[in-house]
């Protein structure tokens, strides 16, 4: 009877293997179009944001409008300038966004995924900032349906005993 394997070492030397082969990891390639930039779609809630990210100043536009504009309110504009101070990139992109769909704070969260998704494009080495702060994972949390035989979601009607 032969001899008993009792690790994966021996069982790769009596095999004749070396050890196991490292697995080699390829580096991320920037993706921009012809004319310098980084595409990438958002998605908040019922909100879906088309975002084209470039070179320049650091101006935002949300639909054809100025971010102040859009977003009056100053935390919705503090959403959509996470990505760039995590990062480390104020100043450094002009932004070109068109949202539809969803209320105000869904379009900023849809801005802010789909600008955050563009800037690890257009540079992978933002990838690690961006991807600890969780900025590029789709928040999935979605208004629940209203049921049959409820008042709401999950409120039932007023129970009547007479």
């Amino acid at each position: 009877m032969a001899e008993q394997l009792n690790s994966l070492e021996e069982l790769n030397t009596a095999a004749g293997l070396d050890a196991a082969p490292e697995v080699v990891e390829i580096p991320r390639e920037p993706q921009r179009d012809a004319l310098g930039r980084a595409y990438a779609t958002g998605k908040r809630k019922d909100a879906v944001a088309r975002v084209w990210i470039k070179p320049g100043s650091g101006k935002v536009t949300v639909n054809g409008k100025e971010l102040n504009a859009y977003f009056a309110r100053p935390v919705l504009q503090m959403i959509l300038r996470q990505p760039f101070t995590i990062s480390g990139t104020e100043d450094q992109f002009d932004v070109m966004a068109t949202v539809k769909g969803g209320g105000l704070s869904g379009q900023a969260g849809a801005v802010k995924h789909g600008i955050s998704k563009a800037l690890q494009l257009y540079d992978p080495s933002l990838r690690g900032a961006l991807k600890a702060a969780g900025f590029l994972t789709r928040d999935s949390r979605v208004v629940e349906r209203k049921k049959f035989g409820r008042a709401k979601a999950r409120k039932s009607f007023q129970f009547s005993k007479r």
